[in-house]
């Protein structure tokens, strides 16, 4: 038997919001489009949609910078509040420059801002979307629930 890889992409999720139900969404969208879930497929789930869901979005008029976060703000030339963040997902910093903060995260990631998303969140530049606090976990949560519910072994990336 050949081997076979093919990629569908599940059109018509909703906007997720803190709290809804992701695998239950996946599960009805994959089987309006006919295409289910069998034993084998492996899911793509993207940070925004599980950071929603687990509640990671937060106003930066609700963030009270600190004096370290004012002077590498300065240095990078972004928003002291973004930067608290940025430095409160963070367990080191690894380069500052203007337009540039790269650091590694509490997870271990080395990346620009923590991974904080700032494109589109609820159409609102004051909004920020941080990654998931264990991604490893989400999947894992995700994966189980699928599996449970459709009753096919599948993976979650």
């Amino acid at each position: 038997m050949p081997s076979r890889f093919e990629v569908i992409g599940l059109v018509g999720l909703p906007e997720f919001k803190q709290g809804d139900d992701l695998v239950g969404e996946i599960l009805r969208v994959a089987e309006r489009m006919n295409v289910g879930v069998r034993d084998g497929d492996v899911f793509v789930v993207s940070q925004k949609i599980v950071s929603k869901v687990e509640g990671r979005l937060v106003n930066l008029a609700d963030v009270a910078p600190s004096e370290l976060a004012r002077k590498v703000a300065l240095l990078c030339e972004k928003d002291a509040r973004f930067v608290e963040l940025v430095l409160r997902e963070s367990r080191s910093v690894e380069y500052v420059a203007p337009g540039h903060l790269i650091v590694t995260t509490k997870r271990g990631i080395t990346c620009a801002n923590a991974g904080i998303d700032v494109s589109n969140v609820m159409g609102d530049p004051e909004w920020v979307l941080l990654l998931p606090e264990d991604p490893d976990a989400s999947a894992k949560r995700i994966r189980l629930e699928i599996e449970r519910r459709a009753g096919k072994s599948v993976g979650v990336i």
